[in-house]
C-alpha cells in the first residue's frame, strides 16, 4: 500500500511586529519567519475514511478528532486517508506546530491523490500559508501575504519551552498597543550570522510582554537563556511560550542546551539550525 511521508518543521518568528487591528478583530502582522531542522512527522495512506493516530514524545493531549488541523486539512483536500502524526513539538508553543502539521498533511495528500492543495487555506490557521511555503519568508497581513526572503545566514539556536501552553487569543487580548512600527520596507543584506543577529536585536516581538503577563514563567525562560555562555540574543517565537537564544556556532548552542537540560529537566530544550 502506498505510504507518503512528510516533515513538519518548527516555524520560528525571528521578528513579530503587530502593526494594526482590522475591523473584524484580526491583527495585522509583519514577521520574519524561518524554519528549524526539527519538527513533527506525518505519514498518510489511502483509507475508506479519514482517521488520525498520534504518538511521539509530545503526543499527550493531542486530539485526534476534527479539532486537529491535520484532520481538517484532510477534509479540505477531500481525500480520505489513514494519517499518522509523530509529535515532537510542544503544543500551543508559538512554533506553528499544528499549522506545520496541516501543511505537511496537505502536501502528502496532494502527492497521494494528485489533487492540488486548495488555495483558501488561511481559514484553518494564519500560519498555514507560510508553513506551506516552508522556507525563509516575510509574513504580512493576517498571514496571507508570504514573500520569500533569500540570502539569510544560517543561525544556530536553542529553543526552550517550559511545557506550559500559552493561548494565542489570551496573548493578543493582553496587547496594550496594536498599532506598532513594521519592519523596514526593504530588509538589509547580511554579511554573516553576527551581522544578522545584530540587526535582529533592533527588531521586536510585540507579543512578548502580554505573553509574560499571561504566563510569567516565560520571563524565567528569558533570564535563564540570556546568561548561557555565548548567547547573543533572546526572543520569543510567535505568541509563546517558546523562547530562543542565538549563538555563534553549533557547538556553543549544543553546550548551552546541555546546560539548560541539567538546570531545568522539566523544560523542553533543543539545539537547532535555523534556515538550514
Amino acid at each position: 500500500m502506498t505510504v507518503i511521508e512528510g516533515f513538519a518543521p518548527a516555524k520560528i518568528n525571528l521578528t513579530l511586529h503587530v502593526t494594526g487591528r482590522r475591523d473584524d478583530g484580526y491583527h495585522e502582522l509583519d514577521s520574519l519567519v524561518v524554519f528549524a531542522d526539527i519538527g513533527d512527522r506525518i505519514s498518510v495512506r489511502p483509507n475508506g475514511t479519514t482517521m488520525l493516530t498520534v504518538d511521539g514524545p509530545m503526543a499527550a493531549g493531542v486530539p485526534v478528532d476534527d479539532s486537529n488541523l491535520v484532520v481538517r486539512a484532510a477534509a479540505k483536500m477531500g481525500v480520505a486517508a489513514e494519517i499518522h502524526l509523530e509529535k515532537h513539538l510542544p503544543n500551543a508553543a508559538g512554533l506553528g506546530g499544528g499549522s506545520s502539521d496541516a501543511a505537511a498533511t496537505f502536501g502528502a495528500l496532494a502527492e497521494l491523490s494528485g489533487n492540488p492543495v486548495p488555495e483558501d487555506v488561511l481559514g484553518l490557521g494564519a500560519d498555514i500559508p507560510v508553513c506551506l511555503y516552508g522556507d525563509a519568508a516575510r509574513m504580512r497581513g493576517v498571514g496571507e501575504i508570504v514573500e520569500p526572503v533569500t540570502g539569510l545566514p544560517v543561525l544556530h539556536a536553542v529553543l526552550v519551552n517550559p511545557k506550559l501552553p500559552v493561548m494565542t487569543k489570551e496573548v493578543f487580548a493582553g496587547l496594550d498597543c496594536a498599532d506598532n512600527l513594521a519592519m523596514p520596507e526593504t530588509l538589509p543584506g547580511f554579511d554573516d550570522a553576527g551581522d544578522f543577529i545584530e540587526w535582529l536585536g533592533t527588531m521586536r516581538n510585540d507579543l512578548e510582554a502580554p505573553a509574560i503577563k499571561a504566563e510569567p514563567v516565560i520571563q524565567q525562560v528569558f533570564d535563564t537563556l540570556s546568561v548561557t555562555p555565548g548567547c547573543h540574543l533572546t526572543r520569543m517565537s510567535g505568541s509563546g511560550g517558546t523562547c530562543f537564544g542565538l549563538y555563534s556556532d553549533a557547538e556553543t548552542a549544543a553546550s548551552a542546551a546541555g546546560r539548560l537540560h541539567e538546570q531545568q529537566p522539566g523544560w523542553w530544550v533543543e539545539a537547532v539550525r535555523l534556515n538550514a
